[in-house]
């Protein structure tokens, strides 16, 4: 499956494609069929299957979490200095799995795929999915992979709501969960920047009600770039960018870029266009903001928590106003109320939203130890 390539990686890897035999049930009422999940896995899956760690990613992630696809490649997968051997999540000890979600654009199923009724693809006859969708499709994984229960489910963003929605789906299925940067229900806020971004996209003339050939480019970038601002915090702006110029000492008296920040968010947004799907993003943007854990409860957080036993990690990060810490905390609070037991952490970071991607050895110390002390899987958590 992968070679050593240097100490603590975890050398060449590969994707692998799963595909379902049978439909796959969504909460809109309608069904996917021939769903493929892309994956991949690191280390060795003990003889009893219970040191498997499933890590979900973000919005825009995929499953290529660690390693490289060849000794050539520029980049690792997206949390690299998390996952290997001596890491944080210590491939040595732990088998780890990573899948893309479904309505991604990375080798999950999504709305670029083609449905098998007509032969065309998808576009927006695609159904609109839920994070507990993604959950529904990653547990077919499971069953695949011969696993019965998570020794953990890690995630970040995104992530975290899916490790949260794995908690409450599936209690009996997952031994411990680490939810980082990210929240059990999506605030107005949230919802509000999701809805620009997709007015973004959907008014770009090329998006051609959701059946181009050719990216909605301009509609994409711009929505990222909104996006990428939500990551970010002002402390951290200020000290990479300040108000410095990008071609000289004076304003150029033009709407064009005269600031380094635009220069920066602009290159954001281009890169972008060319690893996703702007159709994708509408459907992920989406099924973020229908999650509510305690909407079916109404609005009882604690309540909508009562099905889940196993222990928790709850990291938050001080410069975070996309997820702000209050967020956290009121899930801390649910779950203390319920008796869980929890970890609660609120890192001091200037880096926003993004500090999940970035404030590696405070993040890292944390799940290492948390890994380290958690009950093996099948005990009793109540």
């Amino acid at each position: 499956m992968n070679q050593e390539i240097e100490a603590g990686s975890v050398g060449i890897v590969q994707f692998s494609d799963y595909v379902f035999e049978d439909e796959l049930p969504l909460d809109c009422g309608r069904s996917l069929k021939n769903v493929v999940i892309r994956y991949e896995t690191y280390g060795t899956l003990a003889e009893d299957a219970g040191n498997a760690i499933l890590v979900e990613h973000a919005l825009t992630g995929d499953a290529h979490l660690a390693g490289k696809y060849s000794e050539n490649d520029k980049k690792t997968g997206w949390w690299d200095e998390m996952v290997g051997p001596g890491k944080p999540i210590d491939t040595s000890r732990f088998f780890v799995v990573c899948s893309n979600i479904i309505g991604g654009c990375s080798g999950s199923t999504g709305p670029r795929s083609i449905d098998p009724d007509t032969g065309k693809r998808y576009n927006m006859k695609f159904p609109v999915i839920t994070i507990a969708d993604m959950v529904r499709a990653q547990e077919r994984l499971m069953q695949h992979l011969g696993i019965s229960q998570w020794h953990c489910v890690i995630g970040g963003s995104m992530g975290g709501m899916l490790a949260l929605q794995w908690g409450v789906s599936y209690p009996e299925k997952v031994n411990a969960i680490a939810a980082i940067a990210t929240t059990a229900r999506v605030s107005p806020q949230g919802i509000s920047f999701n809805w620009i971004s997709r007015e973004a996209i959907m008014n770009d003339p090329n998006w051609e009600k959701g059946e181009y050939e050719e990216q909605p480019s301009r509609g994409l970038a711009t929505a990222r770039m909104l996006a990428h601002v939500t990551y970010l915090s002002d402390e951290s702006m200020n000290n990479k960018f300040g108000r410095g110029l990008q071609a000289s000492d004076n304003f150029d008296f033009a709407f064009k870029k005269d600031f380094r920040i635009e220069s920066y968010l602009e290159h954001q947004g281009t890169k972008f266009v060319e690893r996703f799907d702007a159709n994708s993003y509408l459907y992920i943007t989406r099924a973020i903001d229908y999650f509510g854990l305690s909407d079916a409860t109404d609005g009882n957080l604690a309540e909508a928590l009562k099905p889940v036993h196993c222990p928790f990690l709850i990291v938050s990060f001080s410069s975070d106003w996309l997820f702000p810490s209050y967020q956290s905390q009121e899930l801390v609070k649910a779950l203390l109320k319920n008796a869980n037991d929890v970890t609660y952490c609120n890192i001091q970071s200037s880096y926003g939203h993004d500090a999940f991607l970035l404030e590696m050895d405070s993040l890292g110390s944390l799940l290492s130890s948390y890994l380290s002390n958690l009950p093996e899987n099948g005990a009793d958590n109540e």
